[in-house]
């Protein structure tokens, strides 16, 4: 007789306990939190010249230009970690 498979994902989630479940739960929002606050103020950094601050005065543009599209860059990829949910996986 031939079984069928399960496709290795659904096995995966199955062996979880539900403490396990939690935390990933909670590491996802926190992923999700902490890549909405990176991308705000990546964003808040590439359009600094709009909101008036000392910041603006004291630092070079260009200079805040990158380090705001790096914050930006890296909110975006803890968003897609929390999307993925990829924590308890071995490496």
């Amino acid at each position: 007789m031939h079984q069928q498979e399960m496709p290795q994902e659904e096995t995966e989630e199955e062996k979880l306990t539900t403490r396990e479940k939690g935390i990933i739960r909670m590491r996802s929002i926190m992923d999700y939190g902490m890549g909405l606050l990176w991308t705000s103020m990546g964003f808040f950094m590439i359009f600094i010249k709009h909101f008036n601050t000392d910041l603006a005065i004291r630092y070079d543009e260009s200079t805040l230009k990158t380090f705001g599209s790096v914050c930006v860059i890296y909110g975006i990829f803890r968003i897609y970690r929390g999307y993925k949910k990829n924590y308890l996986k071995e490496r």
